[in-house]
């Protein structure tokens, strides 16, 4: 199971890689005159998000609370000074990265796997099932999530909630907290939309994204001319159209997209496939698990990863309103794939307590 569930990541980042390439060539050769400055940038990312996932599957540190406990705080202090003029920077209206030389880090990336760490650690010592129900839990959540809709970023906020409280239903919060909590979002969220009109102009895009073909509407249409004419097989690796400047930084959110428009339907599939593959495996071993602990960490992260992938898809393919969300261990990004690989090396990590 262990092996099946780091195949199938490592097949991803390597479809990833080849994509990066195919997508950024000509948007590299415009805008930096080089066709590969993002393959070469995401293979430097991926050797040390992978030097790094080996060190965490061989650490006792991150089995520790108070590990935890820090890396928390932590995580809060960055997403405190990404919001600081002068340190964090501002690009395509959030103020969400933070620069280090030629290096972007992206705090909200790591605050979801904070997040889910020190609340896996929270809810793994309760006493008993029925007292489960503690105001702390939720003061956890919203701190992170409330300085990331500062930013703001409404898909990672969006991803750690829901995240977060997928985590608190299979650790025993009834089912009825949850209707109610589904009835209180639904205010919050049509709250969220109306304070903010860029919000609202994505849901109107959503709808009818040719009322603003060339504004709101632009990135979801040039996502649906390039799947929709691609049919089966796609019209080869690296002839896709739509990289041509038609979708805006098409190596980033909208990478499915050049896969779909590149290898077709039955491509495109089979990359979801392999999606499929690894969260199946990873639940395979969340159930194999040895503690309580290990088993929040693990179905927590991995529902994370496998939320976050049916975002990223669903925007792609119009199912769902724009969100600005990576795909897992494909998109181009140094943050996007490090978190990646910092949930695998947990997963693996946490995966050898085993039953007795």
């Amino acid at each position: 199971m262990k092996w099946t569930f780091l195949s199938s990541v490592v097949l991803l980042s390597l479809v990833g890689l080849s994509f990066v390439y195919s997508a950024g060539t000509y948007w590299g050769q415009v805008h930096y005159g080089n066709s590969a400055p993002f393959l070469l940038k995401q293979a430097i990312y991926l050797a040390i998000a992978g030097t790094l996932a080996y060190a965490i599957t061989k650490s006792e540190l991150i089995r520790n609370e108070k590990f935890w406990n820090v890396i928390y705080i932590l995580s809060l202090l960055l997403l405190v000074a990404v919001l600081i003029p002068g340190i964090g920077v501002v690009r395509n209206g959030s103020q969400s990265w933070i620069a280090l030389g030629p290096i972007n880090l992206q705090p909200a990336e790591f605050a979801k796997i904070a997040l889910l760490a020190k609340l896996s650690c929270k809810l793994s010592v309760v006493p008993q099932r029925g007292k489960i129900f503690n105001y702390l839990h939720f003061i956890l959540i919203l701190l992170p999530a409330g300085l990331i809709m500062l930013q703001p970023d409404f898909g990672s906020a969006v991803i750690l909630v829901v995240s977060a409280f997928i985590l608190l239903l299979i650790a025993g919060y009834p089912m009825k907290f949850f209707v109610l909590l589904a009835f209180l979002g639904v205010g919050a969220l049509t709250a969220l939309i109306a304070s903010a009109p860029y919000r609202l102009d994505r849901i109107k895009a959503y709808l009818d994204p040719w009322s603003d073909p060339l504004g709101t509407g632009f990135q979801g249409i040039q996502s649906l001319m390039a799947i929709g004419p691609a049919g089966l097989f796609g019209h080869g690796y690296g002839y896709s159209r739509q990289k041509y400047l038609y979708l805006p930084e098409p190596q980033n959110d909208f990478i499915f997209s050049i896969i779909a428009e590149e290898i077709g339907f039955i491509g495109a599939s089979a990359v979801l496939f392999l999606f499929f593959i690894m969260i199946m495996s990873g639940f395979g071993l969340a159930a194999r698990a040895g503690s309580q602990l290990a088993f929040f960490m693990i179905v927590s992260i991995i529902s994370m990863i496998g939320f976050q992938t049916f975002l990223n898809v669903g925007v792609v393919i119009g199912l769902l309103p724009v969100t600005g969300v990576t795909l897992p261990f494909i998109s181009y990004g140094g943050s996007s794939l490090l978190a990646a690989w910092i949930c695998v090396g947990i997963i693996l990590n946490f995966s050898t307590h085993k039953k007795n």
